[in-house]
């Protein structure tokens, strides 16, 4: 098994599969772990597969990170955008944010299913029975002296107000809809200290000019070009070693209402990048969606956002 043209010559190669689940997942995790597994015995007859059911919420982590430091195998999330956060977090903590020899899929059992969505190019099973591993960019985010991954996407401000109101009333499309329009109308914009971007211009466009204390309805840092099933945030490509920074200043509900109309009907076009972005939050503590996880972040306290370069092993 080898890597694609560009990626890195010690691309790791894989033996096992283990396939990690949620047997109570709504999106029938263990009906779809159930077919690719057969799917992976007709295509790939000597690859070892493992089926394993997560316990509880974060085990796909553990699971991920104990195989990292172990055996290397290809860890599958069969998941939604949340689930399969867990396992790269753990993969990538396994290896303190470098590669580790172990490579990481997911296919979609959930709800948005934002990275499958952008970066599939085949069917899985055939992906996995071919071997060839590519390498994606992952971003690091660093709470005080706490570190997170994520493969997509980081927000604040509306996009994880909306993601917890959506894990209280549920999921389905007008469900959404509704909870959405609620969320819209009572949501109240937050305030950071932007302390620096490095890297951070492009096209004769800077982002020093925003630094300082600044006042937002949505900071959105994009490892893709999509995000909740409709978006288009940006033209984005998860490997060029940059994050686009998707802004929008808090100027009254009806711009944030266009952008988000914008977004969905033609996408936003050109956003300005980085490959590092720090700031404090002030004095009210704020909810932050790491890919599909809503987090919550301390007052007065640092955060950094960095891209790490071809930091994600994975086969699409």
């Amino acid at each position: 098994m080898s890597a694609v043209p560009g990626s890195a010559p010690d691309a790791p190669a894989f033996r096992g599969v283990l396939l990690v689940y949620n047997p109570n997942s709504t999106g029938g995790g263990e009906g779809k772990a159930q077919t690719l597994a057969r799917e992976l015995k007709e295509q790939a007859p000597d690859l070892d597969v493992e089926m394993v059911p997560t316990e509880y919420a974060g085990h796909a982590r553990r699971i991920a990170e104990s195989a990292a430091r172990t055996y290397k195998p290809l860890v599958v999330s069969v998941s939604g955008d949340g689930g399969y956060n867990e396992v790269v977090d753990g993969a990538m903590a396994a290896g303190d944010g470098h590669h580790t020899g172990t490579v990481v899929a997911v296919t979609s059992a959930g709800n948005a299913n934002d990275h499958r969505r952008v970066t599939r190019r085949r069917p899985l099973a055939e992906a996995i029975a071919a071997g060839n591993v590519e390498y994606l960019d992952v971003l690091r985010l660093t709470i005080g002296d706490h570190v997170r991954y994520a493969h997509s996407y980081i927000g604040l401000g509306i996009t994880p107000v909306v993601a917890l109101a959506l894990e209280r009333g549920g999921k389905g499309s007008l469900r959404e809809l509704w909870t959405t329009g609620r969320e819209f109308l009572h949501f109240a914009p937050f305030e950071i200290e932007l302390e620096a971007f490095e890297g951070g211009s492009r096209d004769g466009v800077g982002v020093g000019d925003y630094l300082g204390r600044r006042r937002y309805d949505s900071l959105i840092v994009a490892n893709l070009s999509e995000m909740a099933k409709y978006a288009r945030l940006s033209d984005g490509d998860p490997a060029d070693g940059r994050f686009e920074i998707v802004s929008i200043p808090h100027r009254g509900r009806f711009r944030l209402l266009l952008t988000g109309l914008r977004a969905a009907w033609k996408g936003l076009g050109w956003q300005p990048s980085a490959r590092r972005l720090r700031f404090r939050t002030l004095d009210q503590e704020l909810p932050l969606q790491l890919d599909g996880e809503v987090i919550m972040l301390p007052t007065d306290t640092p955060v950094t956002i960095e891209m790490v370069p071809g930091g994600l092993a994975t086969v699409r």
